[in-house]
């Protein structure tokens, strides 16, 4: 028997009060993460710090009754591990010295991943020991093509115009750089899972800019071998994959082996994700992480359809991408309550 709600509903079990857990839920929007993030001269080192990272992941786990916690880190600690300079900039975000040649990728190496990660599987297994029973613990990684738009762009991108051109004019380059990434996510994964983490999530966020001729080659194939790599390692795990943004493809996903589950955005409608997706997978989703911050009747009304249309199968709520900073943490506590009382 399965003690911990998540992970019976990432088994296919149908939980009837669906288990939830919030993309983000660590983060700006928390006052005591703000508190906490000072602590640190940089994101980056906030990541590798596990005694700030550690506090950064139970934080929400302490202020909401949430079925599993998320470790506290970053998509971009694999370029930084592989040797690529990256930082981050107030206002800006996230930058890396561009990788979009042969002599780029030439210059990386994977064998520093583990050596370099090590503070954030410190932190997997610190996050363990202090989690409540029934708490899950998720591992993640980002997916090789949304690691590698941040390694050919030099940052983030509005439309990811530089990495889907070399794709088109140097593919060799791009496959190359998605085959390394490949490799290093599972190596990533397999460390957390190893120490402590039960479930994983492969992040494609920017997998929604792809064009179906591309999509297949650099999200979906590289998707589906994480999932059987890890399904050989560590059986007993879960993956659950989560490429925003790509409408009916989120179908193609479902039916990957090795995929326990697939998160959907908001953009899609819950009853077609129960009809196309959860035949063949778990569902994870979907609200709006815009109508959490606004809160209110329409919240409770979105909530309540979600879970109409989801909460007859194995169904995980959470939202169609991450908690936005200027959430108010008492609607996360509405919410909470909502998908409960939904339920009942």
């Amino acid at each position: 028997m399965i003690d911990k709600p998540l992970l019976a509903a990432l088994s296919g079990q149908a939980t009837g009060t669906p288990p939830i857990w919030l993309m983000r839920q660590a983060g700006r929007h928390l006052p005591e993460y703000r508190t906490l993030r000072r602590r640190a001269a940089s994101f980056l080192e906030f990541c590798y710090t596990p005694e700030l990272a550690i506090e950064a992941t139970l934080q929400p786990v302490r202020r909401y009754r949430l079925d599993a916690a998320i470790v506290f880190s970053d998509i971009l600690v694999i370029p930084d591990a592989l040797g690529q300079r990256v930082w981050f900039e107030q206002g800006r975000g996230p930058r890396l010295e561009p990788a979009r040649t042969e002599g780029d990728i030439d210059r990386l190496n994977p064998a520093r991943i583990e050596e370099r990660l090590a503070p954030v599987y410190e932190t997997v297994a610190g996050v363990r020991d202090g989690l409540p029973a029934g708490t899950a613990l998720v591992g993640f990684a980002g997916a090789p093509w949304t690691i590698a738009t941040y390694m050919i762009e030099g940052g983030t991108s509005r439309d990811h115009e530089r990495a889907r051109s070399l794709a088109y004019t140097a593919p060799h380059v791009v496959e190359r750089l998605i085959d390394i990434l490949t490799e290093s996510v599972v190596e990533h994964l397999i460390a957390q899972i190893g120490a402590g983490a039960e479930a994983v999530q492969v992040f494609d966020s920017w997998a929604g800019a792809l064009p179906a001729t591309l999509r297949e080659r650099l999200s979906l194939r590289p998707i589906a071998r994480i999932a059987a790599r890890i399904g050989e390692a560590c059986p007993e795990v879960p993956v659950i994959a989560f490429p925003r943004g790509v409408g009916s493809a989120y179908a193609d996903y479902a039916v990957l082996p090795g995929v326990a589950a697939v998160s959907v955005d908001q953009s899609v409608d819950p009853r077609w994700a129960a009809a196309a997706v959860q035949p063949h997978a778990a569902v994870q989703g979907n609200l709006d992480p815009v109508l959490l911050a606004a809160g209110g009747q329409a919240m409770d009304d979105a909530v309540d359809g979600i879970v109409a249309a989801l909460g007859g199968g194995p169904f995980v709520f959470n939202l169609g991408h991450g908690v936005v900073p200027d959430t108010p943490p008492e609607h996360v506590e509405a919410l909470i309550a909502r998908v409960k009382e939904s339920a009942a």
